[in-house]
């Protein structure tokens, strides 16, 4: 589908903005990057939305289909030793990002080439996928409403899934989430007189230890659910018993009323634990992103278009990660898929400091979304 040059290019392209990774909303050079290309093939283009966020239409109206590939990269130190690794340090292209990029600007630049008919083509270029929900603020700031959309589409690349596979669910994808930080406060005092402090250290230990067990006690087997606690900040000195102490992490779930379950029960488990031990606890409880839930009809679009190229469509379970294009999915019926992108050896995860997108894939992904179009866009 697609000549061996402009493949090339497209890698170049993937790896440059390996090589340059900004953070959400921060994406300045990256969308400058994209923007030039896409003015260049045709695309009507728009730049700002969300400060750093690209949006190009391209076809005749009617029917219209929208594609989105996020852009932002992580807080993350590289180890990967690659020729283009990041020349930005502590921040790092961890999640593939620059490939989705990459990907969706070899198909726009294919189908610029043989024009779009039977309806309009939204390329959507997010900022901020990370934590920081651009595709919220995108939707708040008027995208659909300037760029209405029938229907809209986003794919992951997937280490966990070997190259020829492709994952299109009929409902859960990916799971909502929130982040918590609990601060644990009471008297401070001498290492070696603890009867004359609060038990600051051993609450945050309890706190950490009972929350990452809460599902398994409060939640059915059948209903899933996680909390996982990431960080424990306290203390400064080997003999001083300290009066603060900082509890975060996340958790996750896909029925809203484990949701609700999960943050009701966490404040008492963190505010019963606090006042055993002495203390007093404050709980900053911030839900982040919903489920990523598939509209049936766009996942099985998918999934024909995946077959008709010779990928294998078959099942694979949802994932407690969790993925702001939920925000797309809960104003516009669509699906997002998940793309296979294991490699040969060393395979590392998202969000590993040794993370590469494997170039080897990202034809693949934009003959996909060439071939998406062609088909929505006929019925």
């Amino acid at each position: 589908m697609f000549e061996s040059a402009h493949i090339d290019e497209a890698i170049a392209w993937r790896r440059d903005l390996h090589r340059h990774p900004e953070l959400g909303f921060q994406e300045e050079r990256t969308s400058k990057l994209i923007a030039g290309l896409l003015e260049g093939w045709g695309w009507q283009v728009q730049t700002g939305l969300a400060k750093t966020g690209v949006v190009a239409r391209l076809g005749d109206g009617g029917a219209s289909i929208g594609l989105r590939a996020d852009i932002d990269a992580l807080p993350i130190e590289e180890t990967t030793g690659l020729e283009y690794a990041s020349s930005h340090p502590g921040k790092m292209h961890a999640c593939g990002h620059d490939g989705h990029t990459a990907m969706l600007l070899l198909a726009a630049r294919q189908m610029a080439a043989e024009g779009v008919t039977g309806g309009n083509v939204t390329l959507i270029f997010q900022p901020a996928e990370e934590n920081d929900g651009g595709a919220r603020v995108m939707i708040e700031e008027g995208l659909f409403r300037q760029y209405p959309c029938d229907r809209v589409f986003g794919i992951h690349n997937w280490p966990g899934l070997a190259p020829g596979r492709l994952v299109a669910r009929d409902g859960e994808m990916m799971a909502a989430f929130a982040i918590f930080e609990i601060t644990i406060e009471g008297r401070g005092g001498h290492g070696a007189m603890p009867e004359q402090s609060d038990g600051v250290v051993a609450a945050a230990a309890r706190v950490a230890t009972a929350l990452q067990e809460l599902p398994a006690r409060r939640l059915s087997p059948l209903v899933p659910g996680v909390v996982s606690v990431t960080q424990i900040h306290t203390g400064s000195a080997f003999n001083v018993c300290p009066d603060r102490a900082v509890v975060c992490g996340t958790t996750r779930w896909f029925q809203s009323d484990a949701g609700d379950e999960i943050e009701t029960r966490l404040a008492e488990v963190v505010h019963g634990i606090a006042a055993a031990h002495g203390c007093r606890a404050n709980i900053d409880y911030q839900r982040r992103y919903p489920a990523t839930v598939n509209s049936a009809a766009e996942a099985g679009l998918a999934r024909r278009v995946g077959e008709a190229m010779g990928l294998d469509a078959g099942e694979a379970g949802p994932s407690m990660a969790s993925e702001d294009f939920a925000f797309m999915l809960n104003e516009k019926p669509g699906a997002y898929i998940w793309l296979g992108a294991a490699r040969q050896g060393e395979n590392p995860g998202l969000h590993s400091p040794r993370f590469d997108f494997n170039d080897e894939v990202l034809p693949t992904g934009a003959e996909f979304w060439v071939r998406l179009v062609r088909r929505a866009l006929s019925v």
